[in-house]
């Protein structure tokens, strides 16, 4: 059976792989100027906790997935400014499986590192109710081996493997203080030379409650005889880059800060990866945190002062530097195509683009990709019996948004079970609240809604802010994002900002009627907001269900 599985991971990433070889260029955020400079954010997507290394002239990237499955995706670049989405080495589900119908919200993969060790990729992440875990792979692309749990523990998170000259193996890590009643520190352990077991206690080696309130996410290196842990602090929307060195791997470690915001408008840079260029450059990968668009990443470059790393531009000469909005691009020793990660999808292969991600472990009785038939079918499914709303849903198939602003459009044709009142389908934008535009077959017929859940996560019901009967079962569906640049308050001290949307309908998809009322759009637990689409049925007993075959899902500027 584990054989089984393995040759389907292979095949589902492989199949990722062919269709990532398209060359795609979004219509809405494109990194690359052109004219040998890019912009911040490299990736305006939700990215959370990029982690990024280098194998030769290649560089790839992987980051926070939580619930979302296909997990820890995998994207590969040239040049550290273009990316692509190659594959995903968790392609279907995290054991053990203990809520295979009902999303885990924020739970299971936090804070990946990737690394490539004695031709072999490890990617090493923290599920915080379940301890450190580890898969390896010799291609990127896949397959990956199943998970390995290497240091079992409640609310071990954000985990780092090294491998030191002497041979020996460690992992670096934070606590999770909702789980470990700890935050704030950073700790090793020894690992055997397998890398797939802790043969050591983990032992505190720096404590930042006095200067780094919230310091986590710790990256390990070694430059000129110190060993050096990049790690943030100060909390995700507001916080700051630290990095601590030390020539004994115990410490004591001293401190530096050496990123903030400064002056610039880039709030919390902080959390990522520091990687070399062929020709000798070094640069840092980090996120910022803009609320309902998620934690979007950003590029800064870097230089080394007194072994000491300056990261961003240091205009003041203090050894803290601030981040870029516009730059030279690195220098690799080329010059590659401009490429940016895919959200279009026509849907003509025989699994999903690689953008896509179910909202929990996956069900392969879900979806049919009808690739002869350039669509993919999604079944109605039952919810579960404590169904509230959509929160509850795991067969949401959804993708990250790419931009700030931007427009996404569906072509759907429901084909429910007639017996079966009740059934669903729809566009959706999903996060702590959400909207979408819902087909349901009811007792009149086939009606249209635009509907609303404020507080979702808190189990409110949904609400109709519009609905309209049907005569046909063929409709395209339209979402708006607009960002004008204001923002709010969030709860966690920040400033989000503000997302709009607003919905329309077609009959045709030519002329589209805008619908039902301007929805704000909010992040979900840990990830922004997403956008995608559904099928459920109520949860009784029957036989069989309706289904809708989506044509065509495209990201467009209008």
């Amino acid at each position: 059976m584990k054989r089984l599985t393995q040759t389907l991971a292979f095949c589902l990433l492989t199949a990722f792989t062919a269709v990532a070889q398209k060359n795609y260029v979004s219509e809405v955020w494109v990194s690359d100027l052109g004219n040998g400079k890019y912009k911040n954010p490299v990736l305006y997507a939700d990215y959370s906790d990029p982690d990024a290394c280098r194998v030769g002239d290649d560089f790839y990237m992987t980051s926070s997935s939580f619930n979302c499955l296909p997990g820890l995706q995998i994207l590969h670049s040239k040049d550290l400014v273009n990316w692509t989405i190659i594959g995903a080495a968790i392609p279907n589900a995290l054991t053990p499986i203990e809520t295979p119908e009902r999303p885990e919200h924020g739970n299971r993969i936090w804070a990946p590192a990737i690394r490539y060790h004695n031709g072999e990729f490890y990617i090493f992440w923290g599920d915080p109710d379940q301890g450190a875990f580890m898969v390896k792979a010799k291609d990127p692309k896949g397959p990956w081996s199943e998970p390995v749990l290497v240091k079992p523990g409640k609310g071990i998170i954000d985990t780092c493997p090294f491998w030191d000259e002497d041979g020996k193996v460690y992992m670096v890590h934070a606590y999770a203080g909702s789980r470990a009643g700890l935050k704030s520190v950073i700790t090793i352990c020894e690992l055997n030379a397998e890398a797939t077991k802790a043969t050591t206690p983990s032992r505190i080696i720096f404590d930042g409650h006095e200067a780094h309130q919230t310091c986590e996410g710790p990256k390990m290196y070694k430059r000129n005889d110190y060993y050096y842990i990049f790690h943030p602090a100060g909390g995700v929307p507001t916080g700051w880059q630290v990095v601590l060195r030390s020539k004994n791997i115990y410490g004591p470690y001293e401190w530096k800060t050496v990123l903030a915001q400064g002056n610039s408008p880039v709030n919390g840079p902080h959390q990522g990866a520091w990687v070399d260029t062929p020709t000798g450059e070094d640069w840092f990968l980090h996120f910022q945190d803009v609320g309902a668009y998620g934690r979007i990443m950003h590029l800064q470059p870097m230089k080394w002062v007194n072994d000491w790393p300056v990261i961003g531009t240091d205009k003041d000469g203090d050894g803290c530097g601030e981040p870029v909005l516009t730059y030279r691009k690195p220098n690799v020793g080329k010059t590659y195509p401009i490429c940016t990660p895919q959200e279009s999808d026509e849907f003509d292969g025989y699994t999903l683009s690689p953008q896509w991600q179910w909202h929990a472990n996956i069900n392969e009785k879900w979806a049919y990709y009808a690739g002869d038939k350039s669509h993919v079918r999604l079944y109605s499914y039952p919810v579960v019996e404590e169904y509230k709303n959509l929160w509850d849903v795991a067969n949401l198939l959804l993708q990250k948004t790419s931009s700030d602003n931007f427009s996404a459009t569906m072509k759907l044709t429901f084909s429910p079970n007639l017996k079966n009142k009740g059934e669903r389908t729809g566009l959706v934008v999903m996060g702590r609240d959400y909207a979408g535009l819902i087909l349901e077959n009811t007792d009149k017929g086939l009606v249209l809604s635009q509907v609303e859940c404020l507080r979702a996560d808190k189990g409110k019901p949904e609400e109709v802010r519009a609905s309209v009967p049907l005569s046909q079962n063929t409709v395209y569906l339209k979402v708006r994002f607009s960002c004008d640049g204001k923002k709010i308050k969030s709860s966690e001290g920040g400033h989000d900002l503000i997302a709009m949307c607003n919905f329309s309908y077609s009959l045709d998809g030519k002329k589209f009627e805008s619908f039902g009322a301007p929805f704000r759009a909010r992040e979900g637990q840990w990830i922004g907001a997403k956008v995608g689409m559904f099928c459920t049925r109520p949860a009784i007993v029957t036989n069989d269900g309706g289904w809708a075959d989506v044509d065509w899902f495209r990201i467009t500027k209008k």
